[in-house]
Parts: structure tokens; C-alpha cells; sequence
């Protein structure tokens, strides 16, 4: 065993100075909760929105008639589907949370809540701008507006390209809380 022990290696005792010139180092400090996080209000406020823009995307989109013809449509759907799950059921977490008066910022529960902001950020994101060139390409391009539904089709991309802009936030303070541990 190589353990040192006093007997072995005398080591000097420095007396110490008088209390009035103790210099005191505060103990190390956890991060603040910032709004904005999971179990904040600022949290449940950004579900919320996340999943109202999703929802209303969705339901735009799924009313019109000839989305499924259009693959990025399809896409568009099935994307911010699963960002109103996503953000409904850790809206659901952030209320009992709240109510509980519990802490969520257990290593775990914020390395799952990032990697699903950041899975179902891109994928509305990336479905988003296909939907917008489609669009794009629909209206200006082929001219074609008089016989589709390109506002319902602007719509519901700009409520998912709305979903994304505030799944963005979630995403980048839980990473933040993640890699500053």
C-alpha cells in the first residue's frame, strides 16, 4: 500500500492567520434556474406554444384536401404530430412538476428532454422548409394557386416554421444545462 502517513513524511503546520484576515471562499454554486427550463412557468409557456403551433400546422394541413399527393406535405405532417406529442406530454411533466414544487434538472431528465427537443426541432424544421419550397414552387414558379390551397398550404408552414422558433429555445437551454454540468 502507498499511502503516505505523517510519521513517514512530517509535514509542517503553517499556523493560520487571524480571523479578520481569512479570506472566505463561498461554496461552489449549482446553476440558476432560468426561465425557460424544464418545471419553470417559462418551460410551460414554450410547450404550450410549441404545441399550439404544431397543432394548429397540423390541422391546417390535414384539412386541405390534396396534401397527401405531396411528399413534403406528408412529411410536414408527420413531423409536427410528433412535435405536439413531444411538447404536449412534457407540457403534462412541466405541469406536475410545477404543482409538485419538483425540480427537474436531474443529469437524466434534462439529457432526455435535449435529445428530444433536438430530434423533433430538426425534423420540424427540415419538414418546414421543404413545405416552404414546395409552396414556393406551387405559387411562383408553376402558377398554380387558383387550382390548390397555397394559403392553407403558407399557413400551416408558417405555424410549423412558429413551432420551431420556440422549440429552438428548449433545445439550446437544455443543452446549455447539459454541457455545463
Amino acid at each position: 500500500m502507498n499511502v503516505s502517513h505523517p510519521s513517514v513524511h512530517p509535514v509542517e503546520v503553517t499556523p493560520l492567520p487571524p480571523a479578520d484576515d481569512r479570506v472566505i471562499v463561498p461554496p461552489r454554486v449549482r446553476m440558476k434556474v432560468i426561465q425557460g427550463m424544464p418545471g419553470t412557468i417559462g418551460g410551460l409557456s414554450l410547450r404550450f406554444c410549441q404545441f399550439a403551433y404544431a397543432i394548429v400546422s397540423l390541422v391546417v394541413m390535414a384539412t386541405t384536401s390534396d396534401f397527401p399527393s405531396v411528399t413534403a406535405f406528408c412529411y410536414l405532417v408527420a413531423a409536427v404530430g410528433l412535435q405536439s406529442v413531444w411538447s404536449l406530454s412534457l407540457a403534462i411533466l412541466d405541469v406536475h412538476a410545477l404543482l409538485v414544487g419538483r425540480n427537474l434538472q436531474n443529469y437524466r431528465v434534462v439529457s432526455l428532454f435535449s435529445i428530444g427537443d433536438g430530434v423533433t426541432s430538426t425534423l420540424t424544421f427540415a419538414a418546414a422548409c421543404a413545405s416552404a419550397g414546395i409552396t414556393v414552387l406551387i405559387g411562383n414558379d408553376l402558377g398554380l394557386c387558383a387550382e390548390n390551397h397555397c394559403k392553407q398550404f403558407e399557413t400551416a408552414t408558417a405555424m410549423a416554421f412558429l413551432s420551431w422558433f420556440t422549440a429552438l429555445p428548449s433545445f439550446l437551454l437544455n443543452f446549455w444545462s447539459l454541457s455545463s454540468r
